[in-house]
C-alpha cells in the first residue's frame, strides 16, 4: 500500500482522488496550496504526490525539486487544467513522473499512479540492499545523494561504459573510485588519466606505452597507462578537454580493447573497465563540432549526474564536521568548534565551487579563527559573507514589499455592494456545481435531483460558471 498526497487547489477535486485512492486500497491526504503541501511532505513519509500546476500560492512546477529533495523524496505526476510543452519538459527535467492534463479519469491516471508507487516500492528494496555499499569517503544522506549512490551501485553491476557529469568540485572522481570499489573490479589497478594534462604530442606513448629502441631515448619497454589498467578501471577525467586528434585515439583503442605500443609489431588485448567524468556539456560540443559523436556514444553507455552543493544543503553540516576533523588533524591543533551561526551561513551560501569550495572555505575560516575556540561566521572568507549579506538584504527588502502591497490592497477602496454581491453569489455557484458535479460524476439526471434544478437550468449555469462535467466521465450513467 502506497501513501499519496495531493496538492491542488480545487477541494472537490482532492476528495475526489482520495476517493480514489482509498478504492484501490492506498492512504492519502491533499493540501489545498503549495506551503501546505511542501509542509505536508516535509513531515509525513509519501511515496507520490499528485501535484497541480495552477496554486493559489505559486507553480507548482516550480516546487518539483523543493518535493524531490525533501527525506522521503516522492514521485511525482503533475496534473494541470492547462498543459504546454514547455510546462511538460519542465517537470519531467526536475524529476517528475508523468505530466497529464485535465479532464482525468480513473483510467488515465491509474497508469503512472500504479508505476509511480512499484518504482518505488522497488527503490526501498534496492535501498536496503545498498546499506552496505563502500563509500569511500563519501559524505552525507541527502535525497539527491542517496539516489546517486543508488545510480552508483547500479552501475557498478555491470561492465558497461560510465560517464559521470558534474560540476567542478562536486567529487566526480570520487565517486568514480566509489564505483570501481563496488564493481567485480575492486581487487584491480583504477587507473587515472587526467585528459586536460595530457600532452598531445605524448598522447600515444603515455596510453599505449612503446618498445626499446622506439625512438631516440627509449633505452627500455614501457608500459602504458591502458594496459596498466587490464582487468581493471580506466578512468578518464576531464574527458570532455581532449582535442579531436586525442578524441580519435582514444575511440579506436576503446572500440576494439586493444592498441599496440610505439614501436611495437604485435597488438596487445586490455580488459579495462571505462569510466570518464567531465564538467562540459558534450552535447552542445558535438553541435558546434568540437567533440565526435561516435565517441560520445560510447563513454555514455550509462549516464550519471552528481549533484551540485546547493542540491545537497541537509548534508553541508555533516560535510563540514568531517573536513573540519581532517584539517584539524592536518595540521596538528587543537579541534575548535563550528558554531551554529557559522554552521547556517555555511548553508545559506549557494556555493559555486562546490565541495572543493567548502573545504577551502572551512581551511581558510579555521585560520582566520587562529587561537580562538569556535569558529564564527566572520571567520568566513569576506566572497562568502558578502554574498550570504547581500541575499538575506535582498529577501527583507522582498518580504518588505510585499508587506507593503499587501497594506495597499487592503487600504484600495472597496467595490459597491452590489459588485461584491455579484461577485460572492457567482464564486459561490461555481463552488457548489464543482463539488455538486464530483458528487455525481457528472451525471446530470443525478445532478438535477440533488440539486433541485431542472436540465435547462443546470446546463446553463454550468456553461456560465465554466463547470466542466467531464472530469471523470464523459457520458451520463443513465
Amino acid at each position: 500500500m502506497g501513501n499519496v498526497l495531493i496538492i491542488d487547489d480545487d477541494e472537490a477535486m482532492c476528495k475526489m482522488l482520495c476517493d480514489f485512492m482509498e478504492s484501490i486500497n492506498h492512504s492519502s491526504e491533499y493540501a489545498l496550496t503549495l506551503e501546505g503541501g511542501i509542509k505536508a511532505v516535509e513531515s509525513n513519509n509519501f511515496d507520490l504526490v499528485l501535484l497541480d500546476v495552477k496554486m493559489p500560492d505559486g507553480n507548482g512546477l516550480d516546487v518539483i525539486q523543493t518535493i524531490r529533495s525533501a527525506d522521503c523524496s516522492p514521485e511525482i505526476v503533475v496534473i494541470t487544467g492547462a498543459g504546454d510543452p514547455e510546462g511538460a519538459e519542465q517537470a519531467i527535467r526536475h524529476g517528475a513522473w508523468d505530466y497529464i492534463v485535465k479532464p482525468i479519469s480513473p483510467q488515465r491516471i491509474m497508469q503512472p499512479i500504479s508505476q509511480g508507487l512499484a518504482y518505488r516500492k522497488k527503490l526501498k528494496a534496492r535501498a536496503m540492499a545498498d546499506e552496505g555499499m563502500r563509500r569511500d569517503g563519501i559524505v552525507g544522506e541527502s535525497p539527491a545523494l542517496r539516489q546517486c549512490l543508488g545510480a552508483i551501485q547500479r552501475a557498478a553491476r555491470s561492465d558497461a561504459n560510465v560517464l559521470i557529469v558534474g560540476e567542478t568540485g562536486t567529487g566526480k572522481e570520487l565517486f568514480s573510485r566509489a564505483l570501481h570499489l563496488n564493481s567485480a573490479r575492486a581487487s584491480k589497478p583504477f587507473v587515472v588519466i587526467d585528459c586536460a594534462s595530457l600532452p598531445e604530442s605524448l598522447t600515444e606513448s603515455s596510453l599505449f606505452g612503446y618498445e626499446k629502441g622506439a625512438f631516440t631515448g627509449a633505452q627500455q619497454n614501457v608500459e602504458g597507462l591502458v594496459k596498466q589498467a587490464d582487468g581493471g578501471t580506466l578512468f578518464l577525467d576531464e574527458i570532455g578537454e581532449l582535442s579531436l586528434n586525442q578524441q580519435k585515439v582514444f575511440l579506436r583503442v576503446l572500440q576494439e580493447r586493444s592498441f599496440r605500443p610505439i614501436g611495437g609489431k604485435q597488438e596487445i588485448k586490455s580488459n579495462f573497465r571505462l569510466i570518464c567524468a567531465t564538467n562540459r556539456d558534450l552535447e552542445q560540443m558535438v553541435e558546434r563540432g568540437l567533440y565526435r559523436k561516435d565517441l560520445l556514444y560510447r563513454l555514455r553507455s550509462i549516464s550519471i549526474q552528481i549533484p551540485a552543493l546547493r542540491e545537497r544543503v541537509a548534508d553541508i553540516e555533516m560535510l563540514a564536521t568531517c573536513y573540519a576533523a581532517q584539517i584539524f588533524s592536518r595540521y596538528k591543533m587543537a579541534p575548535k568548534v563550528l558554531s551554529a551561526e557559522f554552521l547556517e551561513t555555511l548553508k545559506s551560501y549557494k556555493w559555486p565551487g562546490n565541495i572543493r569550495g567548502l573545504i577551502n572555505a572551512l581551511e581558510e575560516s579555521i585560520c582566520n579563527a587562529q587561537s580562538e575556540k569556535v569558529v564564527f561566521p566572520h571567520h568566513l572568507p569576506r566572497h562568502i559573507r558578502i554574498e550570504v549579506t547581500k541575499v538575506s538584504v535582498n529577501r527583507q527588502i522582498r518580504d518588505s514589499c510585499e508587506t507593503d502591497q499587501t497594506d495597499d490592497s487592503l487600504s484600495r477602496e472597496l467595490p459597491t455592494y452590489k459588485r461584491y454581491r455579484e461577485d460572492v453569489l457567482a464564486s459561490a455557484d461555481r463552488t457548489y456545481l464543482r463539488k455538486l458535479m464530483a458528487s455525481t460524476r457528472g451525471n446530470i439526471k443525478d445532478a438535477c435531483r440533488t440539486s433541485g434544478l431542472g436540465r435547462t437550468r443546470l446546463y446553463t449555469l454550468l456553461k456560465k460558471c465554466d463547470v466542466s462535467r467531464t472530469g471523470w466521465y464523459d457520458d451520463d450513467q443513465q
